[in-house]
This record gives structure tokens, sequence and C-alpha cells, in this order.
């Protein structure tokens, strides 16, 4: 079974992460929360992103907020994918600092990096690369795709 590592740099991320964390079960996938914070704790940064990939993880969604340097480090040490995820912070200039500290990696670190807050979406892209390589999810992710398509569908009835 596939799982997802999902990490952020405070406890006060979590309001945000807990969108990835809802939709990864409710695709049931099992998912691994932790607070790992890049400049508070960086030997346990250095040993989560060294040992992921050896611990059962498919996938590391990384929320962090301010100068957002948690997925990029992540990255820097872990052959997983990263989903990067800046979050809006007390301390952030409207967010745009997280974004682009997430947005802009050098060549070879790749993080992919989601919308502002946008943690839902790291939640389902974790979901699709997983799908990508197991069946059973790739059918959970259709099923919720074609959900979405029924709800616009209802709504636009509902205008008529």
């Amino acid at each position: 079974m596939s799982k997802v590592g999902i990490i952020m740099g405070s406890k006060s991320d979590l309001p945000v992460m807990q969108d990835a964390i809802d939709i990864l079960k409710e695709f049931n996938i099992a998912v691994e929360v932790d607070i790992v914070s890049a400049h508070r704790t960086p030997e346990k940064l250095f040993d989560y992103g060294k040992n992921a990939h050896t611990r059962g993880f498919s996938v590391i969604i990384a929320g962090a907020g301010g100068a957002a340097h948690l997925p990029g480090m992540i990255a820097s040490l872990s052959p997983l994918p990263i989903i990067g995820v800046p979050v809006k912070s007390t301390n952030s200039i409207d967010g745009w600092d997280s974004v682009l500290s997430i947005l802009q990696m050098p060549g070879g670190v790749p993080v992919a990096t989601v919308a502002l807050n946008g943690a839902k979406n790291a939640g389902i892209l974790a979901a699709q690369i997983i799908g990508s390589s197991d069946a059973k999810v790739l059918e959970t992710i259709i099923a919720y795709k074609e959900d979405l398509k029924a709800k616009v569908n209802a709504s636009a009835e509902e205008l008529k």
C-alpha cells in the first residue's frame, strides 16, 4: 500500500494542510503527518529527507509559509516526488514569499508547486502520481473526477 508523507514547518500550518490529509484519506491512501522545520529542526529534516523512501512513502507533500524552505530542502535530499504547498502565514508577504520560495527551484531539484493554501490539490496530485502505477487508486481518481463533473452539470441545470 502506498503512503504519503505530509510535513509542515509548524503546527500553525495544519489548518491548511488538513485539506491534503482529508482528500488522501477519502481516496484510502495512507498518510503520515509530521512537523519538520527547515530552520528549527534541521537534523530532523535531513533524517526525514534522506530516509523517507525507505519508510514506504511514495510522495511527500511539504507545506511551509514565509521563507518556505521546507519543500526545497526535502527535495534536495529525497529521491521521491515532492509537492510543495505555499502557506499564507502570519509572517508572510501576502503569501508571495512562500509561493516564490517553493516555485523557483534550481535545475535538478524539482518541487511540484500548487496554489497558495492549495493543499487539497496537493493531495489530489499525490494520489494521481500513485494512481499512475496503482489501478485501484486510479479508479478512485476517475470516480472523483466524474463526481466533480456531475456536480458542475447539476449546478448548471439549477440555473435553467
